[in-house]
């Protein structure tokens, strides 16, 4: 083959894989553009209804009966309470099993046990972790409560931090390990002030994105909180919480608690959407 077939043979090739190249491109950014329309268009509604249903009252008075004035305190309430538990019980154990799958046994039958079941727990509907709280706490203490919505949502931080922390110690370099302990310094020293402190970025970041997870989950706690129309600070009642005062308001037929529904959406979006900004800029300044 001369040399002037050779080149128009890589012409035709290049051409060919160039055609092939824009194709993708153009599929691609169609996808995205697909995506972006029902994203901002969700935004767009979202913002649209409940910044009309967003008033002071909102924020200060309780859950009203239909066809009258109240707010979403109580519930906005439950939902800071139960989160807030939620993290402080399964961060805890998320990063304490992350650490031990990274820096003890990394490939140890019981890790790979732990990883199995942690991936089933990632993947499992939020509801099947309610029907079971429901199952183990509900019926045997014959009661709703606050405490059982607690323990719901953090059988779900528990596999998300796990992950995270796991992934987050991983990515910090050997050298910084073997240096530390060339310099005759414990396992735990090491752990506790080389590298989690290297990966405190990513394991933080990983928490927050636990917890805006948590934040608008609404199956586990029908199962467990249930709900409360009034102001209650024992977890040892039913309780009240955002996702379930908006989606029992927002299948009612009265228009005082549709619009409540949407101030609660607008809200929950709102902080979801903080909790992400905060975790992208905690990622960027590591970075």
């Amino acid at each position: 083959m001369s040399t002037s077939e050779l080149h128009s043979l890589r012409m035709a090739r290049y051409a060919s894989r160039k055609r092939v190249n824009g194709l993708a491109i153009v599929l691609a950014m169609l996808a995205m553009m697909f995506g972006l329309v029902w994203l901002f268009w969700i935004l767009f509604e979202t913002i649209r209804l409940g910044i009309g249903g967003l008033t002071f009252a909102t924020l200060t008075q309780m859950t009203p009966p239909p066809n009258e004035e109240g707010g979403l305190a109580n519930a906005i309430y439950g939902s800071i309470v139960m989160v807030g538990l939620a993290t402080l019980v399964g961060a805890p154990v998320g990063i304490m099993a992350g650490i031990y799958l990274a820096e003890f046994d990394s490939k140890g039958w019981l890790a790979e046990t732990t990883r199995f079941v942690n991936d089933i727990l990632l993947s499992a509907p939020s509801i099947v972790v309610g029907l079971f709280v429901y199952s183990v706490v509900v019926s045997r203490f014959k009661t709703f409560s606050g405490y059982a919505g607690v323990i719901a949502l953090a059988l779900i931080v528990i596999p998300v931090v796990i992950r995270t922390t796991e992934d987050m110690l991983r990515l910090v370099p050997s050298g910084l390990r073997e240096a530390a302990y060339a310099l005759g310094a414990p396992k735990w020293k090491v752990i506790a002030s080389i590298t989690l402190k290297a990966a405190r970025a990513g394991v933080i970041t990983g928490i927050l994105l636990a917890v805006a997870r948590i934040a608008g989950e609404t199956a586990p706690l029908l199962f467990t909180a249930l709900s409360n129309q009034f102001w209650t600070s024992s977890l040892s009642e039913p309780m009240a919480s955002l996702p379930v005062t908006i989606f029992k308001f927002a299948m009612s037929p009265y228009e005082n608690w549709q619009k409540l529904a949407w101030a609660g959406v607008f809200l929950i979006t709102i902080a979801v959407l903080g909790l992400n900004i905060i975790a992208r800029v905690i990622t960027r300044q590591k970075s």
